[in-house]
């Protein structure tokens, strides 16, 4: 990669990271279903109006959508509603990566590598030993509802791989426009009318100012900024060079979760996010750069599979 390309890979994590933070500060202001449907609205409008419906099947990109889009989010909103500290979320939530490797050993019969496997291996014990650690101070119910968010993400993953998209920023705008109904409609139903619109009138008020600043950063930096950078990474290297950068985004997210709202994780927590990302890291396959710029990257394995967080 280019120093430049570098920056921008690293500069993507930082965005990604601090997400989460912006996350935790939406939920403050907005019920979690209703946070996450406003995500998701406000891009999936302009797409539709201006941007080319990508040329996959139909199935591939609401699958995308549902499970991307709409388990991910609703999982670890709720999660992050009900306790799940922010830096905690941006470690935990990279199990999507072993979960994609896995669905796709069960669902579309792709062996596993003996590094892969040996990765999987590796995330899901720190991943045990985060659950065995919260679950002794009584609070596993996040944990479990973020992993449940990671498992809606890597079956997005799949979607998308088999979706095949000849422009992949294309099918992630269009993936938006999937989440918005269904989350809306969940929204009505289990946080209640009232609710949803006490928050948004609430939102334009200057107590709801920082609300809404979560809000544009979810949206246009988190979603738009850093994903299209992050495709366009992707489609001049192989996916292999890349992707060890989002690595970088459960440092940010932790650090970010420190400075900015006093999180503390506990020793075991961070011994177990060193095993986790070293798992994902020994997962992801070395591929070898090609010569050819612009192209999109090739292979077959699902772990290299371009991985975005919320």
């Amino acid at each position: 990669m280019t120093p430049r390309d570098r920056v921008l890979g690293a500069l993507v994590a930082l965005i990604w990271g601090i997400n989460f933070v912006a996350i935790h500060i939406g939920l403050q202001h907005f019920p979690p279903l209703l946070l996450a449907a406003l995500r998701f609205g406000l891009i999936a409008l302009p797409t539709v109006l201006l941007v080319p419906r990508p040329q996959v099947p139909v199935r591939w990109l609401i699958g995308y959508g549902l499970g991307f889009g709409t388990v991910q989010f609703v999982f670890l909103f709720i999660a992050m509603d009900i306790g799940m500290p922010a830096g905690l979320a941006s470690l935990v939530l990279q199990a999507s990566a072993p979960f994609t490797v896995l669905l796709g050993a069960l669902l579309l019969r792709e062996r596993p590598t003996v590094r892969q496997g040996a990765g999987i291996g590796l995330a899901v014990l720190g991943l045990a030993a985060i659950a065995v650690s919260r679950a002794e101070s009584a609070a596993l119910l996040p944990v479990l509802l973020t992993l449940v968010g990671a498992l809606g993400w890597a079956f997005g993953n799949l979607c998308a791989r088999l979706a095949a998209p000849p422009d992949p920023l294309h099918l992630t705008l269009w993936m938006t426009v999937v989440p918005p109904v269904p989350l809306l409609g969940l929204s009505l139903v289990l946080e209640g009318p009232a609710a949803d619109w006490a928050a948004l009138r609430a939102a334009f008020t200057p107590s709801g100012v920082p609300g809404l600043v979560a809000l544009v950063y979810l949206v246009l930096l988190a979603t738009v900024l850093a994903s299209g950078i992050w495709t366009a990474l992707m489609r001049r290297y192989p996916a292999g060079v890349v992707a060890p950068y989002s690595l970088l985004v459960p440092v940010v997210g932790i650090g970010a979760a420190a400075a900015a709202l006093g999180e503390r994780p506990t020793i075991v927590e961070l011994a177990a996010g060193v095993v986790i990302i070293g798992g994902v890291l020994l997962g992801t396959p070395r591929v070898p750069r090609r010569p050819r710029a612009g192209a999109a990257p090739a292979g077959s394995g699902l772990w290299r599979l371009p991985q975005r967080s919320p």
